[in-house]
């Protein structure tokens, strides 16, 4: 993955709660104790493929509406996969290791607005 890539657009995410930074801080923050990453990753061991896609279709909804925008990117990509039958275990790669930027950068957006 590329150095350059947005983890978070952080002009869009406050648009969508009315340019309140505080309160964008405070979703960002609820949103590092959300279980889908690892509900995905314990469903798609199990075989449990339902599961997996609608763990992977919230995350994806979670990040778009907080404006993660290459997490969103990333679990489209993995949802898809489990649509078409077609999961591939390095795609779920990805998105982990692009969860765990985003958390990072979330770090840097909560520290600067709560």
């Amino acid at each position: 993955m590329a150095d350059n890539v947005v983890y978070i657009n952080v002009d869009e995410g406050k648009k969508r709660v009315m340019n309140n930074a505080k309160l964008y801080a405070k979703l960002l923050n609820k949103f590092k104790d959300d279980p889908n990453i690892h509900d995905i990753e314990t469903a798609l061991k199990a075989g449990e493929i339902e599961n997996a896609r609608n763990s992977a279709h919230t995350l994806k909804g979670l990040a778009a509406n907080l404006s993660l925008t290459e997490l969103f990117k990333q679990t489209l990509e993995l949802e898809t996969q489990i649509k078409a039958g077609s999961i591939n275990m390095e795609q779920f790669a990805v998105v982990k290791e692009t969860y765990e930027k985003t958390i990072l950068e979330l770090d840097k957006v909560i520290t600067e607005y709560a």
